[in-house]
């Protein structure tokens, strides 16, 4: 009995009979756990008992929830579908061929092809064709290389995560990073006043670092991560303001001209707090894929790798765009679904 976790084309890991999926590489993102757990370990069992004693019980209390939204975060985001499409099928893509040749007599190669989708804004998108995946890439998709799988709403791909930050797991990725910026902050102030105490207590400043030397170990670890976590959280919240990914930032997608028009952001709702609510607390997608689904004749012919299950072409896949984005297509036909496919996922917006 295969299951289809165990035959998708992609260079992902999955644990837990295909519930779980990280990057294939997790190196960096185990040394960020040892990092932050050491670092915390350190302030539990050398800060936290002399400031219970001091100043209050409360310091650990607040000091371990943030600890476990950290882990909570980190592990959520790593191990989450970011958004994986599956890819077409053989007879999708024998389809799309067929068409490309019957289309016109200079048809370009498929890699080469483009689809061009107008929405109601008037924004034309050009929809390139995935060369690997097999598919026209809806807006926001990029393939990510080292997953080697298409991310909807694909944002980057995070090794401190050791996973892509994309549709699916992008709020918890701010969530953590928001997490993480306030417990460096938290041990990094307590840590100052923790030296500060215990120097009322003693002859000398000097006496007092001696007297706790792991204080300086974890202000030394937070001082320097502080900034590159803090300024990658103030990022972040700007980007979700705008309702921009890092992608499309990089790229100055929505701030070049093409055809002498300006090119303004059509999935932005006009408001930085509608944009921020869309983007944290607005419904999360079901996955595109199923990977716990058993693989049988019916949805994988002759169970080969190259053959998927649940296969999502360009209408199927347009029903995640901003609903009232609505926009039709201009050019290039797209291969027909079985009804057994059909309204197969309900409507929901990319943010």
């Amino acid at each position: 009995m295969v299951k289809q976790w165990e035959i998708l084309e992609s260079k992902n890991r999955f644990y837990c009979d295909g519930r779980c999926l990280t990057g294939r590489d997790i190196g960096v993102f185990i040394f960020a756990l040892i990092l932050i757990t050491i670092t915390s370990g350190l302030f539990f069992g050398f800060d936290c008992p002399y400031l219970t004693y001091r100043l209050s019980p409360a310091v650990p209390v607040f000091a371990a929830i943030l600890f476990l939204s950290v882990i909570c975060f980190i592990f959520r985001t790593a191990c989450s579908d970011p958004g994986i499409l599956p890819r077409a099928t053989p007879d999708e893509v024998l389809y799309l061929e067929r068409s490309n040749i019957t289309s016109s007599p200079q048809s370009v190669a498929l890699p080469g092809r483009t689809i061009e989708v107008q929405m109601h804004t008037g924004h034309v998108i050009q929809l390139k064709f995935c060369s690997t995946c097999k598919i026209f890439r809806p807006p926001r998709v990029s393939h990510c290389s080292l997953c080697d799988a298409c991310i909807a709403n694909f944002d980057h791909h995070c090794p401190w995560v050791g996973n892509c930050v994309g549709l699916r797991n992008y709020r918890y990725f701010y969530s953590f990073l928001m997490s993480l910026s306030f417990l460096c902050i938290y041990i990094l102030a307590f840590n100052i006043i923790n030296i500060v105490l215990r120097a009322q207590d003693k002859p000398s400043f000097a006496d007092a670092i001696r007297d706790t030397p792991a204080t300086i170990v974890e202000a030394l670890i937070c001082f320097f991560s502080i900034w590159s976590v803090l300024g990658l959280w103030g990022y972040h919240t700007y980007l979700i303001c705008r309702s921009v990914t890092t992608n499309e930032d990089i790229k100055d997608t929505w701030n070049t001209s093409r055809r002498g028009v300006h090119m303004k952001n059509p999935f932005s709702r006009g408001n930085p707090c509608l944009n921020c609510f869309a983007a944290l607390c607005g419904p999360l997608p079901p996955s595109f894929l199923n990977l716990r689904a058993i693989v049988t004749p019916d949805n994988n012919i002759n169970m080969s790798p190259t053959r998927m299950m649940n296969t999502i072409n360009i209408d199927e896949t347009r029903q995640y765009q901003l609903d009232d984005n609505n926009y039709q297509r201009h050019s290039s036909p797209v291969p027909p679904h079985s009804d057994r496919q059909q309204n197969r996922y309900p409507s929901y917006d990319y943010v």
